[in-house]
């Protein structure tokens, strides 16, 4: 196999996560024969766990899951490499991590499955700001339990704690039951407050569920789930190939070529870790990368017919680059003890900030009590203050018992000076350059998160919380978003209502790149969603034409 190699499928999808993965499973069940091109390494879950096991700071993406030289990915967001490169006045807000390995950076997530909205796909007609989407809540609707039940989610009645969007049919699961700090936490908000905590819906086990375990309640959900009870998209990468599917794994796609009148795609390249490269034809091509590996795909492709970029006849790719950028506080509880680390890693929620007429002028957002085991931070506090023997020891159990730590999502807002850009510098191995983004947090989503903080003030105060640590200026929550965006004007966006790109009637996009608001939910169920609606329009392609 090399240069003359020609590789064909009906179906050709870049990307293998949840996105990916989804379209692959439902296609190939209908017979349609199906390839996808998957830029890192297929890895055995047990070597993924042993590597979790070994590592001493089990929250560094690049340990146990180390990148390969042809398909890196930025760490995390204390140790940034050198392949996402970050300018601009907010760049620290915008270090972002995932990863580029069979069935995507669900691997390494917290299993928060929210669906969003019906105001977050309006909040142009609504509020005045932002934009629309080129699709509604109700078109979703459908989809999102599909999602939900391929995910295997948990969440709450809707009866008895309605989450804001309107549901035909229950969660596949009863919600996961809230951990003793959390309902500590539920109870102190609840009666002195407003405010309403609620359970987080997530895509883990509160029974045996698609061959995976019942939760245990570890609370080392990241890096990964040690026992599997937590959703992963190699899960649907498993039972797409079950279905007839084929995926290549190692397969660095670097060019998508059109055909002579430019309205059709004809063609993806790939190389191979040896840079090898590999033709692949088809009838239909969904780019379902990361939402900054598919613009980076867009822009690389440029040629004489397309100077700015495959579907960039507007400009708009890679631009309005967005996030769930939020603040984050660490603060000793003077209340009775917690002992957060007791369940998995996120069970409840603040979700009071969801929605209100104030969207107009600021963001709306979403907070968390994180039910992190917090010893790591109670020994160094310790040891700052200058505890030895007994005295350390105690300090320690008190810390352990009594720190509490509190993150918000906060909204964004698409501005196309957000941008993404290759990088004139920095190339990989394959010669393939860096993707490089600029970033300036919206004044929208500033307003929002001087609110977290006023907020959070506040519940320090009814905790009798004392000796604060903020995470200094704002906190990234890799959500990126925005990169291809929806709309329904060819002029100012990427793809339509049904993930189409405007200027090639054969290629779609599923990622969370064509996202027209961020709302304040983690975007995983809304991507899988909107997959699942693009396999559905697909699926009326290949027996329609």
């Amino acid at each position: 196999m090399g240069q003359n190699q020609t590789l064909s499928a009906d179906i050709i999808i870049v990307g293998s996560g949840v996105s990916g993965s989804s379209i692959a499973k439902t296609l190939a069940e209908t017979g349609a024969s199906v390839l996808v091109l998957e830029a890192g390494p297929r890895v055995e879950r047990q070597r993924i766990l042993d590597n979790c096991r070994n590592v001493v700071n089990k929250n560094k993406y690049d340990e146990p899951y180390p990148p390969t030289a042809w398909s890196m990915h930025p760490p995390d967001q204390n140790r940034p490499n050198r392949y996402l490169h970050t300018t601009g006045p907010d760049a620290e807000a915008y270090q972002q991590s995932y990863l580029r390995i069979l069935g995507g950076t669900t691997w390494h997530w917290s299993a928060c499955a929210w669906r969003y909205l019906p105001s977050d796909f309006e909040l142009r007609s609504r509020y005045g700001v932002g934009r629309d989407w080129a699709l509604t809540y109700d078109d979703l609707e459908p989809f999102y339990y599909q999602a939900e039940k391929m995910m295997g989610v948990c969440g709450p009645d809707p009866k008895v704690e309605d989450l804001g969007s309107p549901r035909k049919n229950p969660y596949p699961m009863e919600a996961l039951p809230l951990s003793y700090a959390a309902e500590q936490f539920k109870k102190l908000i609840d009666t002195h407050t407003p405010y309403r905590v609620v359970h987080e819906p997530q895509a883990r086990n509160t029974k045996r569920y698609d061959n995976r375990p019942t939760c245990e309640g570890n609370n080392n959900c990241m890096p990964l789930c040690p026992i599997g009870a937590m959703y992963n998209g190699i899960h649907t990468v498993i039972h797409a190939e079950a279905a007839g599917a084929r995926f290549i794994d190692n397969a660095v796609v670097y060019k998508i070529e059109t055909d002579p009148s430019n309205k059709r795609i004809t063609a993806v390249h790939y190389y191979d870790p040896n840079k090898e490269s590999y033709r692949v034809t088809g009838k239909i091509f969904v780019i379902a990368a990361h939402c900054i590996e598919s613009a980076k795909l867009l822009l690389l492709s440029a040629d004489d017919k397309n100077p700015n970029g495959i579907a960039n006849s507007s400009d708009q790719v890679g631009r309005n680059m967005m996030d769930h950028t939020g603040v984050q506080v660490t603060f000793m509880s003077g209340n009775e003890s917690l002992w957060c680390g007791r369940g998995p890693l996120e069970t409840n929620v603040i979700d009071s900030f969801r929605d209100g007429p104030w969207r107009n002028e600021r963001g709306a957002s979403l907070v968390h009590m994180v039910d992190d085991n917090q010893i790591d931070l109670a020994t160094a506090l310790a040891i700052d203050k200058g505890y030895v023997g007994k005295e350390l020891e105690n300090e320690i159990r008190y810390g352990a018992a009594h720190l509490v730590r509190l993150f918000s999502h906060n909204e964004g807002l698409p501005d196309p000076d957000n941008r993404l850009t290759l990088s004139k510098t920095h190339k990989d191995i394959l010669g393939i350059p860096h993707p490089e983004i600029y970033y300036k947090l919206p004044d929208y989503t500033v307003r929002s998160c001087d609110q977290s903080r006023a907020l959070f003030k506040e519940i320090m105060g009814l905790m009798k919380g004392s000796d604060p640590r903020w995470t200094p200026g704002y906190f990234p929550q890799d959500h990126p978003s925005g990169s291809t965006i929806m709309g329904h004007d060819p002029k100012n966006s990427v793809v339509d209502g049904h993930n189409r790109t405007h200027d090639h009637e054969n290629l779609f996009i599923a990622s969370s790149g064509v996202f027209a608001s961020m709302g304040t939910g983690n975007i995983t169920l809304t991507v899988a969603a909107l997959a699942l609606r693009v396999a559905s329009t697909l699926k009326s392609d290949i027996y329609h034409g």
